[in-house]
C-alpha cells in the first residue's frame, strides 16, 4: 500500500509516438488476449506509443478517441515494474503534454493482483495501465444518462490499446475482476477503476 507520506512529483517527457507500418487490419486480424509475459522489460517509446494510442492527442488536436460532448473523463495510470528508462512506480499520463508525472516509487503490482482475485498475469506484467474516471465530469453534464458514455468512452480507450499493442507486437488482455475500493486505496487515487491492462512481450511463437 502507497505510504502516506509526501512524494516529490516529478515529470518525465515521453518520447514522440512513432507511427506504426502495420495496418489497422492486420491488427485487427491478429489481435487477441494474452496472460503470459516472459521476464522482459518494455521499451519507454512502446509504452509511450502505448499511451498515445489509448489516450493521446492526434494531428488535428484532438484525442485518439470520441467523447461524448468532448468532456473526456478519462484518466490513465500506469504500474512500471520493469521499463527501460523508467523507475518502478505510479505514474499519472497527461495527454495533452504527452508526459508522466511520477506518484509513487511503489511498485503495488503484487497488491493489484490480490485485489484482482490473484490473477497472476497482474503481477508478472512489467507494466500495468490503469483505465479510470471521473463519472461526474460526464454526469454533471448529462445526468444518469452520461453514466453509459463513461463506459462506451472506456471501451474505445481500451480497444485503441489492444491495437496498438498488437501493432508493436506486445501481449495485453482486459482486467475487469478486481475490488474497486482495494485499487484505488492501493493507487491511492480518487478515480474510478474500471479496467487494468496488463502488458507485456508475448512468448515466442505467439504471433
Amino acid at each position: 500500500m502507497m505510504s502516506s507520506t509526501s512524494f516529490s512529483q516529478e515529470k518525465i517527457f515521453l518520447p514522440p509516438p512513432k507511427k506504426s507500418k502495420f495496418s489497422l487490419d492486420e491488427a485487427l486480424d491478429v489481435r487477441k488476449s494474452i496472460r503470459d509475459y516472459p521476464s522482459l522489460p518494455l521499451t519507454l517509446e512502446g509504452v509511450s506509443n502505448l499511451l498515445w494510442a489509448g489516450y493521446g492527442k492526434n494531428r488535428w488536436g484532438r484525442k485518439t478517441v470520441p467523447s461524448a460532448g468532448a468532456l473526456y473523463p478519462i484518466f490513465l495510470y500506469i504500474v512500471v515494474g520493469e521499463v527501460e528508462g523508467l523507475d518502478k512506480g505510479i505514474y499519472l499520463y497527461n495527454s495533452g503534454e504527452h508526459t508522466l508525472t511520477k506518484l509513487s516509487s511503489e511498485d503495488t503490482r503484487f497488491q493489484l493482483a490480490r485485489a484482482s482475485l490473484n490473477q497472476r498475469w497482474v503481477k508478472t506484467a512489467p507494466l500495468l495501465i490503469i483505465i479510470s474516471a471521473d463519472f461526474s465530469i460526464t454526469t454533471s453534464h448529462y445526468g444518469k444518462r452520461g453514466i453509459r458514455y463513461v463506459w462506451m468512452e472506456i471501451g474505445y480507450v481500451s480497444q485503441n490499446i489492444y491495437l496498438e499493442a498488437t501493432a508493436l507486437k506486445l501481449a495485453t488482455v482486459a482486467v475487469g475482476a478486481f475490488y474497486d475500493e482495494e485499487v484505488k486505496e492501493i493507487l491511492n487515487i480518487k478515480k474510478e477503476p474500471l479496467l487494468i491492462m496488463p502488458v507485456g512481450r508475448p512468448k515466442e511463437g505467439r504471433w
